[in-house]
């Protein structure tokens, strides 16, 4: 890579936990604010100084690229916004991508010592319209109480904005920048107290199969309750309540998902984590860190997957795919990291409940979903590195 790939100063680069741009600070008068036009992964959209040059701090970064690309100068002039106003980037309806990459901005909420009118964002589908969500709102109140929230569906040339760095998002930024973590340390949820069990499983078998689901998470719910744990559907409760249960929690068990995210912005080092995969994707190492940076507490990650179903036409993974447990992989690494009694010894679905669960979740026997071949494969690697290393314990017994 090049010097200036490299320069965390350099706002056409990806930001970095480490600082430079995703730690600035821009003010701008008669700023332009344009919103996506069309959906799309990649959209022209974002902030304009009043003479029309880019602001490239305020472009939204995921991994190695801005989602948001410099926008045409609209033609016909912008309405006018009057006030002092704080630039949040894009509104995302998705609660985990809100919560990584639409909070990524508040930071400067530390830094900014005048009153400000509200913070302004963009949506990322401009068919859902200018709406704010029930949780945008019970968020935004978490860190800066009352403060108003503008979504704009047309260009805007507003008096003052602030325009902060993307402090937090997907990428190595999702360490946080320490500014980003100072702030969220500092102001969110400071006013909720601890509330619930010291033992907690963060399930998302409530969702449903087709919703990023787990073939055997109800099982393993019966599993840790005979080991203490509540078990918990966020989905089912307010911000407040969650991040109260989060906080009081000793152990939290989890598979991998939204939750964490919202875990580590109250988490703390005294709190043991462990994260069961739901998948297989560069994501989830992202979370790992994300907890571990924000909480100061190194989560255990439990790769436990038995295989993963998919549909027999798609022959691969997609969003309707869904994995199957591996009880006794969990139950051995959830007693070495100390969450449960190491001795007890846990089993993995038999074909016969397997069967019992697809015809319990409507999923039925007609092959409509097969084993993936990418997981079958790796799954008989492992059964022959064990079978492997039973033998070489038994012969390591008979010689000695």
């Amino acid at each position: 890579m090049s010097e200036e790939e490299l320069d965390p100063n350099n706002p056409t680069v990806q930001p970095l936990p480490e600082g430079g741009w995703s730690e600035r600070i821009v003010t701008l008068s008669d700023a332009v604010v344009v919103p996506p036009e069309e959906s799309a992964f990649v959209q022209p959209a974002g902030v304009l100084s009043s003479d029309g040059e880019y602001c490239p701090e305020g472009a939204l970064w995921r991994k190695f690229r801005p989602l948001t690309t410099q926008p045409d100068m609209p033609k016909k002039k912008p309405t006018k916004l009057s006030g002092r106003w704080l630039w949040g980037g894009v509104l995302w309806a998705h609660f985990g991508h809100f919560l990584v990459e639409s909070s990524a901005r508040l930071w400067a909420l530390e830094h900014i010592d005048e009153p400000i009118d509200g913070i302004l964002f963009m949506p990322k589908r401009p068919k859902v319209g200018d709406s704010v969500r029930g949780f945008h709102r019970d968020f935004v109140d978490l860190m800066a109480p009352e403060l108003p929230i503008r979504v704009t569906t047309e260009p805007l040339e507003v008096e003052e904005l602030i325009v902060p760095g993307q402090g937090f998002g997907l990428g190595k930024i999702t360490q946080g920048t320490q500014r980003f973590r100072d702030a969220v340390h500092s102001r969110f949820a400071s006013n909720v107290e601890p509330d619930g069990a010291s033992k907690i499983y963060i399930s998302r078998s409530a969702l449903g199969i087709g919703k990023g689901g787990l073939l055997g998470e109800e099982r393993l719910e019966d599993l840790l309750i005979k080991q203490g744990y509540d078990i918990f559907h966020p989905e089912k409760y307010d911000l407040k309540t969650q991040l109260a249960r989060y906080k009081a929690a000793k152990h939290v068990v989890a598979a991998d998902g939204s939750a964490l995210h919202l875990y580590a912005m109250v988490g703390r080092p005294d709190q043991n984590v462990a994260m069961i995969l739901r998948r297989k994707a560069g994501a989830n190492n992202l979370l790992a860190e994300n907890v571990k940076h924000f909480t100061g507490s190194e989560p255990i990650i439990i790769d436990a997957l038995h295989t993963e179903w998919v549909r027999s036409t798609k022959g691969k993974s997609n969003r309707q795919s869904f994995g199957e447990l591996n009880h006794k992989l969990i139950g051995r690494a959830l007693g070495e990291g100390g969450f449960i009694d190491p001795n007890v010894e846990w089993e993995p679905l038999t074909d016969k409940q397997r069967k019992q669960l697809f015809l319990d979740k409507g999923l039925g026997d007609s092959g409509e979903f097969v084993e993936s071949p990418e997981y079958a494969q790796r799954r008989i690697r492992r059964v022959r590195q064990e079978r492997r290393a039973r033998r070489a314990a038994r012969e390591a017994t008979q010689s000695s």
